[in-house]
């Protein structure tokens, strides 16, 4: 009787077990480590961490996420990054997920990437998020535009207006 195994055997074998391992690692971790990831890769600490883009990204990560004082000003009025870290406070991880999904804000934060993102991409965010320590204040209040805003701003300008011809 022969106990080696085939060729077709042995390779039908390992194709399964590649199958079956690809399969496993497709499905993405949902942790802190992949969120904190995510936030830097989706530019979050751009806007919502202070100093941060001017540092060239050395801003300490005990003071991320904290929101920012600098305006962002054009036609839609003056807006301020939040302090994520506050904006999460109280929220679960479903509240989070929900308020992502159903995201519309005003300029420049780009809205329209963190509705695509996936569910576990904005699940490991909100862990990362609630992993660090509770700091810093509220981001100031919402300028209508026509209402000058106190303190530093980024001024947009009001994009061109097209003309009959183009």
């Amino acid at each position: 009787m022969n106990t080696r195994p085939t060729f077709p055997a042995l390779a039908i074998a390992l194709v399964a077990a590649a199958f079956a391992g690809m399969a496993h690692s497709a499905e993405p971790k949902i942790d802190a480590a992949r969120g904190k990831y995510v936030i830097e890769i989706a530019g979050c600490n751009d806007c919502h961490t202070p100093n941060f883009a001017p540092s060239g990204g050395k801003t300490p990560e005990s003071e991320w996420l904290t929101g920012d004082a600098l305006g962002w000003q054009g036609p839609w009025g003056t807006t301020y990054a939040s302090n994520l870290r506050l904006y999460m406070q109280d929220k679960s991880e479903a509240q989070w997920v929900k308020a992502a999904r159903n995201l519309q804000a005003r300029p420049p934060m780009p809205w329209f990437n963190v509705v695509r993102m996936s569910d576990a991409d904005l699940k490991s965010i909100y862990r990362y998020v609630k992993s660090l320590p509770v700091k810093g204040s509220p981001a100031p209040a919402y300028v209508p535009p026509g209402i000058e805003a106190s303190g530093p701003v980024v001024t947009f300008p009001a994009p061109p207006v097209k003309s009959a011809h183009q």
